[in-house]
């Protein structure tokens, strides 16, 4: 499982910068993909006057760093100025699954003959770049994936060889896809964005959908950008376009805190210590039948204050029933991290059931320390399938 905006990398995590849909779709024009002209707006006003600006119907569109906005009614279509001014008094300050939509890509609207669905992301098992392609478009890619699986296309990119114009004719002829002109945009379309994908040290290009107009132009009608953190100081214009007022909360507080997290949507908190082993337990809280409500890592050398400051995000998070702590000491000491997890529950008057499994160096001190508090809601576990079962049993 690899959550939205982390990957592990080495025993570390590598962090995603995720871009608003206009800021993808800015780097999208500088590679030559076409995409609908807009304007960005952060009052009804501004979107009032947008929508002078671009000329007959617009779509008012919530710029937030999460899916589903559409579903939310945070797209909605404008005849006129004075309806874009009407609809974007309705969006802005809507939230969306915990996000407050502060920004408005106001864009002219787009008559759709056909939606197409066009991504490239990074398989780290097979170590390539992974094209997927259907003409299934503008329905979430899951659903494509697990209803007619043999509608998606895939591809992998060998990155020494480079992307070439059989990648995208593959593409094209294998998703079916029989007009000519089509053919050709799209195959065009491809090579721009594996050079959007590179250029940018991109970790995910997706385009949903990739429209036809009845005219037959083909373009870019959304866009999901997500950018390698790591390589940010080769991109200094990507790195200033980071939204901290619109990232998640929790993870601005953890960011402050020094703490690396991921918010997640289930209801067992995760907490372990080095990005392979906490994405581990979260794939065995799935495995045992949860939802993991985050990815938390304390680190090699996690400490009791780490502890403390790890446990305050996590439980900031409302959906948050049970916690599950996975540690492996090797530089990370159990004895410490034990005397964390108890300076924790004193310090925040927790109350929410925690299930320890610790191994490693100076795990039975830190056993014993955990069995002398004799608190009720501390329940030890000896190993990592034990403890998430647990966890996912007591946040049921």
């Amino acid at each position: 499982m690899c959550a939205r905006g982390m990957t592990s990398r080495g025993g570390r995590l590598a962090r995603a910068l995720d871009l608003h849909e206009y800021q993808g779709k800015e780097l999208f024009r500088r590679y030559g993909i076409p995409v609908s002209d807009g304007v960005l707006a952060t009052s009804p006003a501004e979107a009032r006057v947008a929508a002078e600006e671009l000329g007959g119907p617009v779509v008012v569109k919530a710029q937030v760093l999460i899916g589903g906005r559409g579903k939310a009614g945070g797209i909605k279509l404008a005849s006129s100025p004075d309806e874009a001014e009407t609809r974007a008094g309705e969006i802005l300050g809507m939230d969306i699954r915990g996000h407050t939509v502060q920004k408005l890509w106001i864009e002219r609207a787009s008559d759709i003959a056909r939606e197409y669905y066009l991504s490239l992301t990074f398989d780290r098992s097979a170590k390539q770049p992974l094209f997927m392609f259907t003409t299934q478009g503008g329905i979430d890619i899951e659903e494509v994936a697990a209803t007619s699986p043999d509608a998606l296309v895939k591809l992998h990119v060998d990155p020494l060889e480079g992307c070439h114009p059989w990648h995208a004719r593959r593409l094209v002829y294998a998703a079916g896809v029989v007009d000519p002109g089509e053919q050709k945009q799209i195959a065009a379309i491809v090579g721009k964005l594996y050079d959007a994908f590179v250029g940018a040290d991109a970790m995910l290009c997706e385009i949903n959908p990739l429209i036809v107009t009845p005219e037959g132009e083909v373009r870019a009608l959304d866009s999901k950008f997500t950018v390698d953190d790591n390589a940010l100081f080769r991109h200094p214009d990507i790195a200033e376009m980071r939204d901290v007022a619109g990232a998640d909360p929790l993870e601005v507080l953890a960011r402050e805190k020094g703490v690396t997290y991921v918010k997640l949507d289930g209801e067992v908190g995760v907490l372990g210590n080095g990005a392979g082993l906490t994405m581990s337990s979260v794939d065995v809280v799935t495995f045992a039948g949860g939802r993991p409500a985050n990815f938390c890592d304390l680190g090699g050398g996690g400490d009791a204050q780490g502890v403390v400051d790890a446990l305050e995000v996590i439980t900031r998070d409302e959906q948050v029933r049970s916690i599950f702590f996975n540690i492996f000491g090797g530089i990370t000491r159990c004895d410490e991290v034990a005397r964390g997890i108890l300076q924790a529950v004193g310090q925040m008057g927790l109350e929410l059931p925690i299930v320890v499994r610790l191994d490693g160096t100076n795990a039975d001190a830190g056993r014993r320390i955990l069995a002398e508090a004799s608190l009720d809601n501390l329940h030890p576990e000896a190993t990592m399938l034990d403890g998430a079962r647990r966890a996912v049993e007591l946040a049921a």
